[in-house]
């Protein structure tokens, strides 16, 4: 079975952004999967998809401080005319990646205890962000 589907994330702040439940809930056919793999493509070169903690929110908030230090945005960048803010997202957008490959056994994400998806929104107005998501298996 193959199967692909454009999900919608609703518009969220700069910072990382738990969307596990978010992405198995907008996915029409996960449970049909009894084998298989899920790729998640997050169309938009100024965020990001992870996959990391899904139990403590310090950890996103700590994340979002490492990168804001780290990739700051007063830095002298020439790509600039989109806003502050473009360029250091474009740049966390290429080290964090924008895909996901993962395991889907009996209808479900096979995944860690403490794992969960994240978006990483690094626009302070990103607006909806679209996904492809390609389920494979049987």
């Amino acid at each position: 079975m193959w199967y692909q589907q454009t999900l919608t994330l609703g518009e969220k702040s700069r910072g990382f952004h738990l969307v596990t439940e978010e992405i198995v809930g907008e996915l029409r056919r996960l449970k049909d999967v009894q084998i298989g793999l899920l790729h998640l493509l997050l169309q938009h070169t100024s965020a990001s998809l992870t996959l990391n903690e899904n139990c403590d929110p310090t950890v996103r908030s700590d994340m979002e401080q490492h990168f804001l230090r780290h990739v700051p945005e007063n830095a002298p960048y020439q790509h600039d005319y989109e806003g502050a803010d473009d360029m250091p997202a474009h740049i966390k957008s290429s080290l964090l990646g924008t895909s996901l490959l993962l395991p889907v056994s009996r209808g479900r994400l096979v995944l860690g205890t403490w794992q969960g998806i994240w978006l990483g929104e690094h626009r302070v107005h990103g607006g909806a962000r679209q996904i492809v998501a390609t389920l494979q298996g049987e």
